[in-house]
């Protein structure tokens, strides 16, 4: 079974463990998380629970977003259920900012919801999010290329990337060569970091080291499948 949560990036701080050595954490807002919906091999063709994070207010919300965790009377459901067809659970809940699935999730049902508390006794847990975008950036931004030198001939292209071309055969760049580009705003997961400590009554969990994205950024945590 795979235990994972929901959360937003509050931001960085230090600890003094026993030894008194500082230790750098991220404190994370973990749920709590609703559970939408439960998905099942019968019906899906597979198994995982979608949970919700933080109310989104209805006047932000489509139609569908509000229709999808309660029931809104709407003219398919009544022909549906004129049918005689069974209607789906609904959440009962106010529509949700963030919503993600988590695979083999099992044990949980529509409505219920999901605390920090489920990495009780975890020790490592993986955190993904969508990094700072940082625009356009040049190849020693982005690709931490050395530059050119200063002196004997190199005028004014000291940060360039210097040639690109693959000879006369095949006569055309390969694809993925490093190149200026966009720099960020890509999703990443930074895996196996130490549980730290979690604080049940505020919704926190601390983990050790840095986590992709600004604070308030979304993420997605999931319990650790590394070994050591």
């Amino acid at each position: 079974m795979t235990k994972g949560i929901l959360g937003r990036k509050v931001g960085m701080t230090q600890i003094f463990d026993e030894t008194g050595a500082a230790v750098p954490v991220t404190v994370i807002q973990a749920g709590p998380c609703k559970v939408l919906q439960v998905r099942t091999v019968d019906r899906d063709g597979y198994v995982a629970a979608q949970l919700g994070f933080l109310d989104k207010p209805r006047r932000l919300s489509s139609r569908s977003e509000r229709g999808h965790v309660a029931d809104i009377g709407s003219a398919r459901a009544k022909k549906l259920a004129e049918a005689g067809v069974a209607p789906v659970a609904k959440a009962g809940c106010e529509p949700k900012r963030f919503v993600r699935e988590f695979r083999n999730a099992e044990g949980l049902e529509v409505g219920g919801e999901v605390t920090v508390n489920v990495f009780e006794g975890m020790k490592s847990v993986d955190v993904s999010g969508v990094t700072k975008g940082c625009g356009t950036a040049g190849v020693m931004k982005r690709h931490n290329f050395a530059g050119q030198r200063a002196t004997h001939g190199v005028k004014k292209v000291h940060r360039h990337a210097g040639g690109t071309q693959a000879g006369t055969y095949p006569g055309h760049l390969f694809k993925g060569r490093k190149m200026a580009g966009r720099y960020g705003n890509d999703n990443m997961t930074m895996r196996n970091l130490k549980v730290v400590r979690i604080d049940a009554e505020n919704n926190l969990l601390l983990v050790r080291g840095a986590v992709p994205g600004a604070a308030g950024g979304y993420l997605v945590i999931r319990e650790s499948n590394k070994v050591g």
